[in-house]
């Protein structure tokens, strides 16, 4: 409980929307109908920091400290060494005073080694799709260096250039683009927390994602990239978080400018296993497709991108499987062109395919291929797993 109701309101814009660990555990801040915040007595799950006499000692006070101390050779940021600006767009004017270039690349992200094959099964009642992430393998490395723990590095200095979760996106064709296929683009590089497009100038997205680590990965790999006749542009926000938009104004097609993606269950970072099983790739001809219904062939795979108007797949290949037990079918889909396959990926990934012996339909999941990539050697270059 705060002490008063601007500790609160600043409490609230400075988590809502963060992560615990890097790309999983979203903090949802809201603010709560009691006025009061009544503690009788101070133990393990309750604590009133105003009254000592509750007894009690603070918790975890017996314990050792949990970070160590930062390490001195990291730049004033403290999370990475300094990288050029030579990437990403150029400053624009419109009254978008919250542009920050991009920072270099950083590659790929050391995630842990392979684990099973990532299948899936229909949706469950609830909602649509099954996360398919549920292969073995390590957490993560932390993205931002050892030393720091979970939670990152400490915040810069006053001053300093804070880079946060928050990107800019310019250049979308406004008449084909809105939040779920910006989602579907997006996820293969982080969690995705809430997107708003702009009504004073079109073809402008802000794009709230799950940490900066996120946001350089997407930055890094699809700034630059060419679809829907357009040039895609992607930069840091210096605003820190977006807010909810009750009443989002109608985009083209009909669509809310406004969605909220925290929870949502086709994010692909929600724990450290989940985000062990992402290969960051930048985009290529080669789309990896699974979650797909068994048995799906290969003239219906094409079939599922033509009836949402994408440019029909120059090849499939599905993947054979010696597993009796497996539920769902997987394999590659390459485009004529890399603008053709993002187009593909924004237009058909997590679209539902009904599922034809049972209720619930199966949900497509898609990404880039490091077989069409160059990135990979013969390997099937989707999500972390073998034993296809």
């Amino acid at each position: 409980m705060c002490y008063c109701l601007e500790a609160a309101e600043r409490a609230k814009q400075s988590l809502n929307g963060c992560d615990i660990y890097s790309g999983c555990c979203t903090l949802k801040i809201e603010f709560a109908k009691p006025t009061r915040l009544n503690v009788y007595k101070n133990d393990n799950e309750s604590w009133d920091y105003t009254n000592s006499s509750l007894g009690g000692k603070p918790p975890g006070s017996d314990r050792p400290a949990l970070l160590q101390e930062p390490p001195r050779a990291y730049g004033p940021q403290g999370n990475a060494p300094p990288y050029g600006d030579n990437r990403g767009p150029p400053p624009y004017d419109g009254g978008f005073d919250d542009y920050m270039p991009p920072r270099g690349p950083r590659g790929a992200d050391p995630y842990g080694p392979p684990g099973r094959d990532p299948y899936g099964g229909p949706a469950p009642p609830e909602r649509f799709g099954r996360d398919p992430y549920r292969g073995d393998g390590p957490p993560p490395v932390s993205p931002r260096g050892p030393g720091y723990g979970p939670g990152g590095p400490p915040p810069p200095p006053p001053g300093a250039n804070q880079q946060g979760s928050v990107m800019m996106a310019y250049g979308l064709n406004h008449e084909k683009m809105n939040c779920d296929k910006l989602f579907n683009i997006l996820c293969l590089y982080g969690n995705i927390v809430r997107i708003k497009f702009l009504k004073s100038k079109e073809g402008c997205a802000m794009i709230q994602m799950g940490d900066p680590i996120s946001v350089e990965r997407a930055v890094s790999n699809l700034n630059g990239a060419v679809f829907f006749e357009s040039k895609l542009q992607l930069g840091f926000s210096k605003q820190a978080f977006l807010n909810d938009v009750p009443q989002p104004f109608s985009l083209p097609d009909g669509s809310p400018s406004f969605k909220d993606y925290m929870g949502n269950r086709n994010n692909r970072f929600t724990n450290p296993e989940a985000a062990s099983k992402n290969r960051i790739l930048p985009p290529s001809k080669m789309l990896h497709f699974f979650n797909a219904p068994f048995g799906i062939s290969e003239e219906q795979m094409k079939k599922v991108f033509e009836e949402k108007e994408a440019s029909p797949p120059t090849s499939v290949k599905l993947f054979t499987s010696k597993n009796k037990s497996e539920r769902s079918s997987s394999g590659l889909i390459e485009f004529g062109t890399v603008n053709q396959s993002l187009e593909g990926l924004a237009l058909c990934n997590h679209v539902p395919i009904p599922n034809p012996s049972g209720k619930f339909p199966y949900i497509l999941k898609l990404c880039f291929s490091s077989t069409g990539s160059g990135g990979g050697g013969p390997g099937r270059g989707g999500p972390r797993g073998g034993g296809y």
